[in-house]
């Protein structure tokens, strides 16, 4: 309880032992380690502990899920095991965006803004490491499942709403989710995807052909504006961004679309699945292209209706507030600052952080104002909208005034250590795992 107190009141650690430096935290540097080991991991640890606070949805019908994979860096630690090749953005020019590591999928709650509070805010619920023979949308998709079929979390029989980024609009993904008919999925699709319109026979046609019925109509290529079809809605808005650019947005939608599934490693048959496509493309005050290429959305699901194209549109722009929590971790918590040989202590490690990014969320009411001299005349501290980092800098003074739980440290003699003379073993080295397709040689 008090690393998880440290972790919420010391935005300035450089690393993980400087915890212990932290005032509510009593005890010595040595007893964060035995901290971590003493955790018991359960996968919907947090989701159970946060969500009978969680507020009911009332500006919509639904709970609003993501789901996302973020990278841990570990190229240099030979002993931890599974490190695989992972995916990490590189700034510079040239260099391949790989990093060596593990991946860890987190899933968090979208919640709807609130007065006075900063709209970037998530809610945790799980997190778990992907290990190399994963897939780690799958490994999402997992997790969403086992999120609504807890009977004791509200989101179960509830109308809930996941969205991705591009990686979780494959079939694979989108089917292992259709089984929940109360789920509406929405991804983004790369402008390279290929669909389908419904099939719509002949009723002037007389014969009759053998075999499957056909599924699929006309070709829908991203790519080529001349096999789109009229669609069935186009909604106009206007958005500003926050520097205070204006922007008209032109959303067009085209309802009962198809994509063709797989048949690998299990039958997917996603003709059964009919999905709302959505063309987003923004002009800014001169008429020109803000953007050179359209942003294409799907929503899947059968509450897909209940959604209008603006609401699916709103959704998605709301997902990038998962990308604000990876940040705000790595740099004001040390998500990925926890160096260790021993892959447990990690995932140990990464729901304590998302544990104490919870209590962050539960004290956003209570938290002060308190901006650097610098940072006064900025328009949210104007606003008085708490962020994260607000929350962060004025919970010391929070946890002081209730109080913790935990009971006070006991002092006791110095431990014997290791006797003299004592050599322990190497630890094993591990070889970094490659992905990669067995080619089969020609005879």
């Amino acid at each position: 309880m008090e690393l998880v107190d440290a972790i919420c009141s010391n935005p300035d650690a450089r690393s993980v032992v400087e915890y212990s430096l932290t005032p509510c935290f009593r005890r010595s540097y040595s007893t964060i380690a035995q901290a971590i080991n003493a955790m018991k991991w359960e996968e919907l640890k947090i989701a159970r502990l946060v969500g009978p606070y969680l507020p009911r949805p009332c500006q919509r019908p639904y709970w609003l899920l993501a789901a996302d994979v973020t990278p841990q860096s570990r190229p240099f630690a030979a002993t931890l095991a599974d490190r695989h090749v992972v995916y990490q953005a590189n700034p510079i020019k040239g260099n391949k965006p790989i990093t060596i590591g593990h991946e860890y999928s987190s899933l968090v709650l979208l919640p709807e803004t609130e007065t006075g509070v900063a709209p970037s805010w998530v809610v945790p619920l799980m997190v778990r490491r992907v290990a190399s023979q994963e897939d780690k949308e799958l490994a999402g998709s997992a997790q969403i499942e086992a999120l609504l079929q807890d009977p004791n979390l509200p989101f179960a029989e509830s109308f809930c709403v996941d969205v991705g980024d591009t990686s979780y609009s494959k079939p694979a993904c989108l089917h292992s989710k259709r089984h929940h008919a109360q789920l509406v999925s929405i991804a983004r699709l790369r402008g390279t995807r290929v669909l389908y319109r419904p099939f719509v026979p002949d009723p002037t046609a007389t014969s009759q052909s053998t075999g499957r019925p056909r599924r699929f109509g006309d070709r829908f290529v991203l790519q080529e504006p001349a096999t789109w079809h009229e669609p069935d809605e186009t909604v106009t808005g206007r958005e500003t961004s926050r520097r205070g650019q204006g922007y008209r947005v032109e959303i067009k939608a085209w309802p009962n679309m198809l994509m063709r599934g797989k048949n690998k490693p299990y039958r997917m048959p996603m003709e059964r699945y009919p999905f709302t496509l959505l063309q987003v493309v923004r002009y800014d005050e001169a008429g020109n292209l803000a953007c050179k290429r359209p942003l294409w959305l799907l929503a899947i699901g059968e509450y897909r209706v209940k959604l209008s194209a603006t609401d699916i549109y709103e959704v998605y722009q709301q997902r990038f507030n998962h990308e604000h929590f990876f940040r705000f971790g790595k740099q004001k918590m040390l998500l990925t600052g926890f160096q260790t040989p021993d892959d447990s202590r990690e995932e140990r490690w990464w729901q304590l952080v998302h544990l104490a990014y919870a209590q962050l969320w539960m004290a956003r009411h209570v938290a002060r104002c308190l901006p650097r001299p610098w940072e006064r005349h900025l328009q949210a501290m104007k606003e008085r909208l708490l962020s994260p980092t607000l929350v962060q800098r004025d919970f010391g003074r929070i946890i002081r005034q209730i109080g913790t739980a935990a009971q006070p440290p006991k002092p006791r003699f110095n431990g014997m250590g290791r006797p003299k003379g004592t050599k322990l073993p190497p630890r094993p080295r591990h070889k970094v795992v490659i992905k990669s397709q067995q080619v089969a040689k020609p005879p």
